[in-house]
């Protein structure tokens, strides 16, 4: 058998290294939770302000994540379609993902963290501006193992079966204290207060920068400190359709499936994310 030349060796080695020490932050964009956002037809992504508004602070963080000693700033537009961001004004650092990511949400590739930039509270919460769990017009509740979530909990968990940490979210205060509540050694950018669905209180726009800036390069430190949260052992993840829902007739044979009542499915998994697949292949 022929030997490999040391140097080979030590080559690969350092190749590998190098790929386990370069920094790649996941960012998680949406629009309820940006600044200046308290009424609904100004989520609808060709809105001209929220487009403004939202690349703004994305900018912002991208320019606090390269600060803070990132190697690479990669967003992934998830509001609406993944419709509401541009190639022609995103930072000039950063990638851009457009479209569906399926439900890894490709965080199989294990990135060095994970963060929201936007983010709303999950559904029913008092003070939420626009709070909604994945759909506002088709999903009235989710439940973990019986406790209420949304998107912050479950993509933290998703993200936390992988090994990859969550280090910030930028939003309003229910967004950053529901975040806080299953990680609170994060970074957290509380850019509004909500007083109900639809009425906030708001920072500026610049204001709001310069405090996601300033967070995103603190949050670069918590790589390596802040551990990946995980959801261990038998998980169910139920889901409550609006009223104008009502589940299809095989509901009941679907793998793992429970139907709880006309418009409530319950699905079972040996862990989080085989319950995780079997909730959102439908």
């Amino acid at each position: 058998m022929r030997q490999v030349p040391l140097i080979l060796i030590v080559l690969a080695s350092v190749a590998v290294s190098w790929a386990q020490a370069k920094k790649t932050v996941f960012m998680v964009t949406d629009a309820e939770g940006v600044a200046g956002i308290c009424r609904q037809e100004q989520t609808e992504p060709t809105d001209t302000e929220l487009r403004q508004l939202l690349t703004g602070e994305i900018n912002a963080a991208v320019e606090g994540f390269l600060a803070g000693g990132a190697d690479e700033v990669i967003v992934w537009d998830a509001h609406d379609g993944s419709r509401t961001l541009s190639a022609l004004t995103i930072h000039p650092k950063a990638k851009l993902i457009i479209g569906s990511l399926g439900p890894t949400g490709l965080l199989e590739r294990r990135f060095s963290a994970l963060v929201f930039l936007g983010q709303h509270s999950m559904a029913n919460v008092r003070a939420g501006i626009m709070a909604h769990s994945y759909s506002s017009l088709g999903i009235q509740n989710m439940r973990m193992n019986g406790k209420p979530v949304g998107e912050v909990e479950t993509r933290v968990a998703l993200a936390g079966w992988f090994g990859v940490p969550t280090i910030l979210i930028t939003g309003d205060r229910a967004a950053v204290e529901e975040l806080r509540a299953i990680v609170p050694d994060a970074e957290f950018a509380e850019v509004k207060e909500g007083l109900a669905r639809y009425t906030c209180i708001s920072m500026s726009a610049p204001a709001a920068r310069d405090l996601i800036r300033e967070k995103a390069r603190l949050s670069m430190q918590k790589i390596g400190k802040v551990k990946p949260y995980k959801i261990d052992g038998p998980v169910t993840i139920e889901i409550e359709y609006t009223t104008r829902n009502s589940l299809p007739i095989d509901a009941n044979v679907r793998p793992g499936a429970e139907v709880v009542d006309d418009r409530t499915i319950r699905y079972h998994g040996k862990d989080f994310m085989e319950a995780w697949i079997r909730s959102r292949m439908y």
